[in-house]
């Protein structure tokens, strides 16, 4: 594991990351950390790529690739569940197999935490976390996310309901 922090970037959505986005939100094996278990068409997610505002005001949502030094996308995070009455999203993030380990994650729930802070000034980020994927609750309470509960039967991978645990940072 690499002990110092990684160099990222958050940046909005290109067209040209339409392949990868369509690769990552068809992959069946990331079912069971999110809340979608259908497969998206090439022109759902281009209609997304090209309608969205970026706005999280606008759209309720935000979703940002991660860059490294290199300029290589290593993943893509992203806040839904917008809440402005409440100063709340949840968070969303996934990195790339080849670059897992390396402290991409955690970089970027803490670029992310700095965004969410001091140019949305919300209050709290939240995320649904499969009670079995050890690796992603380490490195969200690793960046100051506090378990909350545990959520039965909360997630469905298509062949079975797993349970999540909610963690939340509050600011």
């Amino acid at each position: 594991m690499n002990s110092s922090k990684p160099s990222i970037h958050l940046r909005a959505i290109e067209p040209e990351d339409l392949d990868l986005l369509y690769r990552i939100e068809n992959d069946v094996k990331l079912w069971n950390v999110g809340t979608t278990n259908v497969p998206y068409s090439r022109y759902t997610l281009h209609d997304y790529v090209a309608n969205a505002s970026a706005d999280i005001y606008t759209d309720r949502q935000v979703r940002m690739m991660v860059e490294n030094e290199q300029h290589k996308v290593v993943g893509i995070v992203d806040m839904v569940n917008f809440d402005p009455s409440n100063c709340r999203a949840e968070v969303g993030l996934i990195i790339l197999n080849d670059y897992r380990r390396q402290g991409y994650g955690s970089r970027t729930l803490e670029a992310l935490a700095e965004y969410a802070l001091s140019v949305l000034h919300l209050h709290q980020l939240f995320a649904y976390i499969d009670v079995a994927n050890e690796a992603s609750l380490r490195v969200f309470q690793k960046m100051g996310y506090e378990t909350s509960a545990t959520i039965k039967d909360w997630l469905y991978d298509g062949k079975e309901y797993r349970d999540a645990v909610l963690v939340q940072r509050v600011f």
